[in-house]
């Protein structure tokens, strides 16, 4: 036999008073004397009575649930990133919906398609490294669900985004290397689609103006990010006949899988050539052969921003607020792993 769910009404029963007395009572009313307070709460602590959470979300018009949209979490970056959002999320009595688009558009969509119909109170988004469509953020508008977007974020109009400047970090890369006597330095992009692939590429080629060396395309790769994309890009370069000295990857896997790659052509890392990347992720001081240095992009800390962004603008009429930063950017930071 299925048990009943204690309900205010047998609460009210019992104490021989209305359901809107119970129920002010369990809220504290300054209407209510102290006594009967007292009583509902004794008699539903008797019954384990507990409020319809339904109930209450509707009437304050909130789930208290935020939705995160990320690309995929067995990358350590955005692993890094859920601890960030999670950390204010919970401080500030929320629930965390998380799901991954392993960087297809068209799962991304249904998502947030189904993010909406859930009535999530907000939502955090990577966006996916291929996406070019941003309708299905824009709409959320009509819906009253506001979208803040961190590390990889869209070039779409009045879209708030917390990100990582990576140029003068890439601009410093390049200075390193050529203070190592490396002139020739090779360059695996990422997709077109992802913002901070143009920024790399600026810092790239602002490193070799400022270091007075000349561009040269067949240097310049590109990588989809997947593990076959990246061994291609890197076969490319050490197939030229006059090898690169470093390399300068998207992240720190891209980094990874080149010198893998690298060291099957029979080359010795950090002693025939050299890899810089992005991300600094905490698996790269565990390495033997490591890149030589990684820029630090703050996941957490563009994930805490990005939520604590977001939670103000769901709460923008309780705190009155007008304004709110659009776009916040930190800046990139050199981390050395030379010994």
């Amino acid at each position: 036999m299925v048990k009943k769910i204690p309900t205010i009404k047998e609460i009210a029963k019992r104490l021989n008073v209305s359901v809107s007395t119970v129920s002010r009572a369990l809220h504290d009313h300054p209407s209510i004397g102290l006594r009967t307070r007292m009583q509902v709460k004794q008699v539903a602590k008797e019954i384990n009575y507990e409020p319809n959470q339904a109930a209450i979300f509707f009437k304050q018009g909130k789930t208290f649930t935020l939705g995160v949209i990320l690309p995929n979490l067995q990358e350590q970056y955005f692993s890094i990133a859920i601890n960030g959002i999670e950390k204010l999320a919970i401080e500030n009595n929320y629930n965390v919906l998380i799901s991954q688009s392993h960087d297809d558009p068209k799962k991304e969509k249904q998502i947030v398609e189904t993010m909406r119909r859930n009535r999530v109170d907000g939502i955090i988004v990577s966006v996916s490294k291929t996406s070019g469509d941003y309708t299905h953020f824009q709409e959320l508008e009509q819906f009253n669900i506001p979208v803040v977007f961190f590390d990889r974020a869209p070039e779409m109009p009045n879209a708030i985004s917390v990100t990582c400047s990576l140029k003068k970090s890439t601009v410093a890369m390049v200075d390193l290397f050529v203070k190592k006597g490396i002139k020739r330095i090779g360059f695996i992009n990422g997709p077109g689609a992802i913002s901070l692939t143009q920024e790399r590429a600026d810092g790239y080629r602002e490193g070799l103006i400022k270091n007075k060396l000349k561009e040269e395309k067949e240097l310049i790769v590109q990588t989809d990010l997947t593990t076959i994309g990246t061994e291609k890009a890197i076969g490319k370069l050490l197939a030229l006949k006059k090898l690169p000295g470093a390399v300068i990857a998207f992240n720190d896997y891209v980094a990874l899988d080149a010198i893998r790659y690298a060291r099957k052509e029979g080359l010795k890392i950090n002693k025939d050539i050299f890899f810089g990347s992005y991300a600094n992720l905490p698996i790269i001081r565990y390495l033997d052969d490591p890149p030589i240095v990684s820029v630090e992009q703050f996941p957490f800390e563009q994930a805490e921003k990005a939520t604590d962004i977001l939670l103000q603008l769901i709460n923008r009429k309780e705190n009155n607020l007008t304004n709110l930063p659009q776009k916040i950017v930190l800046e990139g930071e050199l981390v050395l792993h030379e010994e």
